[in-house]
Formats: C-alpha cells, structure tokens, sequence
C-alpha cells in the first residue's frame, strides 16, 4: 500500500533488521529508491527474468 515517507522508510528499516537476522524477504517494487535496500534486484519483463544485479552497499 501507499505509505507516507516517515512510515515507509521505517518499514524498510524493519525489512533490513529481519534481514541481518537471517530472515529472506522477497519484495515487489516499481521504486528503484525501495529497490536500493535490497541485496539482489532481479529484474522482470513480460512474465520472465530479464536480468540480476548484485547490490554492494
């Protein structure tokens, strides 16, 4: 759902500690900035894997 600003960078803050804590999450995003917390964006066209990126933060 749409969430302010404040509420969602919280939310993203919580995906990332479930995260370090060994906790696999899979979120679906439009938003390259919401991608960016990501560890992996694998990238979807026409139904099928179009491509993967690695993110090194």
């Amino acid at each position: 759902g749409a969430l302010d600003t404040r509420s969602g960078d919280e939310i993203l803050e919580i995906f990332q500690q479930l995260n370090k804590e060994g906790r696999t999450l899979i979120l679906v995003t439009h938003e390259r900035y919401v991608a960016q917390y990501a560890q992996r964006i694998i990238h979807v066209k026409d139904g099928k894997i179009d491509s993967e990126e690695l993110i090194t933060q």
